[in-house]
């Protein structure tokens, strides 16, 4: 086992014995230090959208850092980077939107929206509206309150308590349950009691937690019910924004708009370390007008960092030029369909996708849909031995099911070919590892 004094994500002793190490990148291809090369099918973790070796990302930040690396953005303070990332932030995404508070990643983003929205209700005179709805198989982060949202039980084994007033509700997810599923949003609200629920937060297409689209009609019945019951909506668009969709934001799709955004991950195109919650301008006027002794006491040292910032100006730039953003729908369609070939195997229950995202639910038995758990694993190891890496969402029995179910979300960069190699990889993978014991 090679020696380590890193606690790694997600920390298993026996995946250290011989880890991969990664020495360089070039577009949607990862090199390690043994000469190997693999198609990055995850964009390493949903972030690296414009692929590997971009140098003017590295000359931006090093332009940045020869002017001015960091200054404290508190209030009283500012920068022009931030200024500028902020105002164009606003203008790609929805057209309630009037602020941005920046983050560094996608947990924290997430733990900012729910203080908002706490902060946003005792502000209106409301303050027993705390509650945070969120949805079974969603993926908010790990940090103690957004672990809390997160609806997957293995991420909370091992921290519970979890903290309290987080509730969860079976989400959209076709191939498991019929209907829109929205409906199940207006019972936990009234159930609760409106006047204890501050926001309902929900990913406009599942990621990490199975890549799991909604019924069309899904998001519009979400955004009558909050509206019924003066519940703020947050789009955790940390995966979906930045053209994973085929739009710069995802509820796009729906013709919806969010009262809060949460963004991460692509815009940088990981890059540097960036997020932050885009509030709309009702929010930003309750947080603006504040008295002094009800000011905005949210914080964090590396807010609004300018060489951080001044990479998102670029990335930004780069999806524009070079058209990225509109991409992914093309590219996505080649990669469901070719997917899709692959539910003749016997272990494959679903094939699903939206932009260039798609998952693969594996099941023991088609027509009962009994979740295969543990194969997902083998199908991994065997993707890695044909040069392809991606990640599985564990599955789960119980109440609430779901098989092992292999995610596919290739860089924007992506070429058809090596799409085409993805498909063919996995189906020799799930093929292999479904005869193994």
């Amino acid at each position: 086992m090679v020696e380590t004094r890193i606690i790694h994500p997600l920390h298993n002793r026996a995946d250290l014995e011989a880890p991969v190490v990664f020495v360089e990148g070039k577009g949607a291809i990862l090199l390690d230090s043994e000469g190997r090369e693999y198609i990055d099918g995850l964009s390493s973790l949903w972030n690296v959208n414009l692929g590997h070796g971009r140098r003017e990302l590295a000359d931006a930040a090093a332009d940045q850092m020869r002017r001015l690396a960091y200054a404290s953005a508190y209030s009283g303070y500012t920068n022009e980077p931030a200024e500028r990332l902020a105002k164009r932030l606003i203008e790609i995404s929805y057209p309630n939107m009037s602020a941005v508070y920046f983050t560094t990643g996608g947990a924290e983003t997430n733990e900012t929206a729910f203080k908002v929205a706490r902060y946003y209700w005792r502000r209106q005179g409301q303050p027993t509206k705390t509650k945070i709805i969120s949805r079974i198989h969603g993926y908010h982060g790990l940090t103690l309150a957004a672990m809390s949202a997160t609806g997957i039980p293995t991420f909370h084994t091992m921290f519970q308590p979890l903290v309290p007033g987080f509730v969860h509700i079976v989400p959209s997810y076709p191939y498991r349950y019929p209907g829109s599923m929205a409906e199940a949003l207006e019972e936990a609200i009234v159930r609760e009691g409106p006047e204890t629920v501050a926001a309902f937060i929900a990913e406009p297409v599942i990621g990490a937690g199975g890549v799991i689209p909604p019924t069309p009609d899904y998001f519009p019945k979400i955004r009558t019910i909050c509206d019924k019951y003066n519940v703020l909506f947050i789009a955790d668009e940390i995966i979906t924004g930045f053209g994973r969709t085929g739009r710069w934001f995802a509820l796009g799709h729906w013709g919806v708009e969010p009262d809060l955004v949460s963004f991460a991950k692509g815009v940088t195109s990981a890059y540097l370390p960036l997020g932050g919650v885009i509030v709309s301008s009702q929010i930003h006027g309750v947080i603006h007008e504040a008295p002094p002794t009800e000011r905005f006491m949210h914080a964090a040292t590396y807010s609004g960092h300018p060489t951080c910032c001044a990479v998102g100006l670029k990335t930004l730039e780069i999806y524009e030029n070079e058209n990225l953003i509109f991409r992914a729908a093309p590219l996505g369609k080649r990669l469901l369909d070719g997917l899709q070939q692959l539910r003749d195997l016997p272990v494959v229950g679903d094939v699903r996708g939206f932009g260039l995202m798609c998952g693969i639910e594996l099941v023991e038995d088609q027509s009962t849909k009994k979740p295969a758990i543990g194969l997902g694993a083998k199908v991994l190891a065997e993707a890695k031995k044909r040069g392809l890496l991606t990640r599985v969402r564990v599955g789960q029995g119980g109440e609430h099911p779901i098989g092992d179910t292999l995610c596919v979300a290739p860089p924007l960069v992506v070429t058809e070919e090596q799409i085409d190699h993805i498909v063919r990889r996995l189906g020799e993978s799930i093929a292999v590892a479904a005869r193994q014991p």
